[in-house]
């Protein structure tokens, strides 16, 4: 690894925006529980909030399945943060893991927990496309 970081202004500036990111994930997190706690059940316990015909069933699982998937990816998306939260701490953010550039900041931008530069996600992508 590089000996080389960001600014402590810029890692700053970094730490709120994944901080943000971060309580806005866990607010849909939140929102997807609530959701499937009350999906079970209605409000006195009795499990009539399931529908009775095949089409609506096909229908509430159809999205059941669509929330746990949007939910899986949030979960990640959480421990992506985390992991970008503590290369900040430990002054390592945005330098990319592979090869040790900085990340450029325009990438950062975009995706604030990016671990690699373009090029070297780029041929981590290919490689793991020639893997399947």
């Amino acid at each position: 690894m590089s000996a080389q970081q960001l600014a402590e202004k810029r890692l700053e500036k970094y730490r709120d925006i994944l901080l943000k990111e971060k309580e806005e994930t866990q607010q849909i997190i939140n929102a997807i529980n609530e959701i499937q706690k009350r999906g079970a059940k209605n409000g006195n316990g009795d499990l009539s909030a399931y529908s009775q015909h095949q089409a609506d069933l096909g229908s509430d699982t159809d999205e059941s399945e669509r929330r746990v998937y949007i939910l899986e990816k949030e979960l990640n998306n959480i421990k992506m943060i985390n992991s970008a939260l503590k290369r900040i701490y430990d002054k390592t953010y945005g330098i990319c893991e592979i090869c040790g550039d900085y990340i450029p900041a325009n990438r950062l931008k975009i995706i604030p927990y990016a671990k690699y530069c373009i090029k070297c996600k780029e041929e981590d992508e290919q490689r793991k496309r020639k893997r399947i």
